[in-house]
């Protein structure tokens, strides 16, 4: 058999070319592995005590939960919740909050207002959605946000229990909202109405003002959707450079990424009522987005920011140091809770009439 010589820069060129594909297959595997632990980074000096100490916890073992079935989804969120509303009763005190529940337009709610409401909000009120990636947060357990709203800004705030899956996927979620947010306008002007929320909240938040729109509503005075879930598709870059780095939601492909799947139930995920970042915001309310250095949805909030600011919507970015996702209402003692409600609270003061 003829035996082929190779030139000594083709044999050269083959070996870097073969060590490239090794490199490249072990950098492969070696991001596959980094993929299952969190991302070590140094925690910031330049944070509170406390904000220090949230950034340094481990991430809870449930980001890489997959409920199976329906039961297990029940069980689970509700396991969760069940251990957030035990919380809330001493948040509620140390912040000089009441919590009343009631029905709007047959839709479950909760009011929730400080002891003493400031006479300058007396005519205004804040609808809330809260978050918990369409599946947590039911009951009670959703105004941990909205008690801290009540009570460091100050404002009556009527926060949304709306149906979620499994039992009630796309669209239950915000056919509820929008059913309070109509008959909140029933008794209170649009300019004296805002609205806001966190996560799911932030995305719905959105959504609800695309859905107002549509069905030609008067639009709130002002939003402030907080590190917004925008696109429920795992597209832009903070999905990957903040995975294993975010240690609230750690990554996509845990139980988020389920539960995006169950709430959409065969919808498109770009649809703009599930994805509002794929929405038309021309005419959009004045809008305050806040996030975090470290929040998986960084990028959500930021494609969003600069997408009102395209359509020539006054819009806003808070971004904390340091934080992963929604690590603002996280802690009561944390300086950066209270920054960060004090400017939602001036945000609507500024537009609400």
């Amino acid at each position: 058999m003829p035996v082929t010589r190779m030139s000594p820069r083709t044999a050269s060129r083959g070996l870097r070319q073969l060590a490239l594909g090794l490199a490249s297959a072990c950098l492969a595997v070696s991001l596959a592995h980094a993929q299952q632990r969190p991302a070590a980074l140094p925690v910031p000096k330049t944070v509170s005590p406390e904000l220090q100490a949230l950034i340094a916890a481990p991430p809870p073992p449930m980001w890489n939960d997959h409920p199976k079935d329906t039961q297990a989804w029940k069980t689970w969120a509700g396991n969760f919740d069940a251990g957030v509303e035990k919380l809330l009763p001493p948040l509620r005190e140390k912040l000089g909050v009441t919590s009343t529940a009631g029905r709007m337009a047959g839709v479950p709610v909760f009011t929730l207002a400080p002891k003493e409401l400031p006479a300058a909000h007396g005519d205004r009120v804040l609808l809330h959605l809260h978050g918990g990636g369409y599946v947590l947060g039911a009951g009670e357990s959703g105004t941990l946000e909205a008690i801290f709203m009540a009570g460091i800004g100050g404002y009556r705030i009527v926060s949304v229990n709306y149906r979620m899956p499994p039992d009630h996927p796309y669209p239950a979620a915000m056919d509820d909202a929008l059913a309070v947010y109509r008959e909140l306008l029933k008794t209170t002007p649009a300019q004296n109405i805002g609205v806001f929320g966190t996560s799911t909240g932030g995305g719905m938040t959105l959504a609800l003002v695309l859905r107002a729109k549509a069905e030609g509503l008067p639009l709130p005075a002002a939003i402030a959707p907080g590190t917004p879930w925008t696109d429920l598709t795992k597209t832009g870059d903070s999905y990957f450079t903040n995975e294993g780095v975010d240690n609230i939601l750690v990554s996509y492909d845990g139980w988020l990424g389920d539960a995006a799947r169950l709430y959409a139930a065969g919808h498109d995920l770009k649809d703009p009522m599930l994805s509002p970042v794929y929405g038309d915001v021309r005419g959009f309310p004045p809008t305050l987005l806040t996030t975090g250095t470290r929040d998986l949805f960084l990028s959500n909030t930021a494609r969003m920011h600069l997408k009102l600011r395209e359509a020539g919507v006054p819009a806003d970015l808070m971004v904390f140091e340091g934080l992963s996702h929604a690590q603002y209402h996280m802690d009561a003692n944390a300086p950066e809770t209270r920054t960060h409600f004090q400017e939602l609270a001036r945000f609507f003061d500024r537009h609400l009439k």
